[in-house]
C-alpha cells in the first residue's frame, strides 16, 4: 500500500510524511492537487490524504475523482474548518473518513 497526502501546508505534510514513512509505509506528499493527478491513477490498496483546502483544485473535487475511478483508493479528508463547511463540502461524498486537524500520532496510527 502507498499512501498518497495533499496537503498544502508543508508542516503537515511533513508530519505526516516523516511519520507514515517510519511506521513502514510508502509515503509521498504533493503541495496541491494538480500535482499528485499528473501522476497514474492510485490503485484500489492504496490511501489518499487530502486536505480539503487545497489551493487550485479543491480537496472536495479530488475525492470526488477518487471516487469515480473503477476501483477507488481509501480516501481520508483532513480539515480544520468548522463542522458546518465540512458537511457542505463533502455532501455527496461516499465512504470518506473526515479528520480534524490538528492530528496526533494516535489519530493517525490507527487510521492507516
Amino acid at each position: 500500500m502507498t499512501i498518497h497526502i495533499l496537503e498544502d501546508d508543508p508542516g503537515v505534510s511533513d508530519s505526516l510524511l516523516m511519520f507514515l514513512k517510519g511506521m513502514g509505509y510508502d509515503a509521498f506528499a504533493y503541495p496541491d492537487a494538480e500535482s499528485f493527478l499528473e501522476l497514474s491513477p492510485p490503485g484500489p490498496d492504496d490511501t489518499i490524504i487530502v486536505d480539503l483546502l487545497l489551493p487550485g483544485i479543491s480537496g472536495a473535487r479530488v475525492i470526488r475523482w477518487l471516487q469515480d475511478l473503477k476501483t477507488p483508493p481509501r480516501v481520508i479528508a483532513i480539515t480544520g474548518q468548522p463542522q458546518s463547511a465540512i458537511e457542505k463540502q463533502t455532501t455527496g461524498l461516499r465512504n470518506v473518513q473526515v479528520l480534524r486537524k490538528p492530528l496526533n500520532a494516535e489519530t493517525i496510527a490507527s487510521i492507516v
